[in-house]
């Protein structure tokens, strides 16, 4: 059926959420760093607890991942596609690497090739958008080596530390991603 894997990149495959990553997620919700570049809502820490009643409310029409990596099969992160409109092919995305010593290695960019491979190729979708606040450049390099545009800025959205920061919009279309 092709050359690539569905669930597995180059370093890490995408895994099943399981109760056991609770206490692992709940650890991340401690690093202020990570909070304040996946979230612009006031950010607090989450208790296990909390974070397994989260999950435990996702939407049926989305797709969760949790990253581990393929070395030894450590929880580093996430990503999801959410807010998925059948009747129009498009969704929603979010990736977050937890996992403070995984960042800047490559490993989001191999979670997005592998989250937009299951968007265009099993799910069929044509169009898949994202948030990110103007300040997280990381992410927004990865997003633009992946081949997502910029379409929107809405400025000043976000107020952290007495300054405000615009949410950049960017999305990107099956065919372009085909054509990378």
């Amino acid at each position: 059926m092709g050359e690539y894997s569905l669930f597995t990149g180059r370093l890490l495959r995408f895994a099943p959420p399981t109760s056991e990553d609770h206490a692992v997620i709940a650890r991340w919700m401690q690093d202020t760093d990570y909070q304040r570049m996946m979230e612009d809502d006031p950010i607090r820490p989450l208790s296990v607890e909390q974070v397994a009643a989260f999950n435990s409310g996702l939407s049926s029409d989305s797709f969760d991942f949790h990253l581990r990596t393929l070395a030894d099969g450590t929880l580093i992160g996430f990503v999801a596609l959410f807010d998925i409109k059948w009747k129009n092919g498009t969704s929603m995305m979010a990736m977050g690497i937890g996992e403070a010593a995984y960042r800047g290695k490559g490993y989001g960019s191999d979670a997005l090739r592998l989250l937009l491979g299951y968007a265009f190729r099993e799910l069929n979708l044509y169009r898949v958008g994202l948030n990110v606040i103007a300040y997280n450049a990381p992410a927004i390099r990865a997003y633009e080596r992946a081949g997502f545009q910029l379409e929107g800025r809405r400025r000043g959205m976000v107020y952290r530390d007495g300054e405000r920061h615009d949410l950049l919009q960017y999305g990107i279309l099956r065919a372009e991603w085909a054509g990378r």
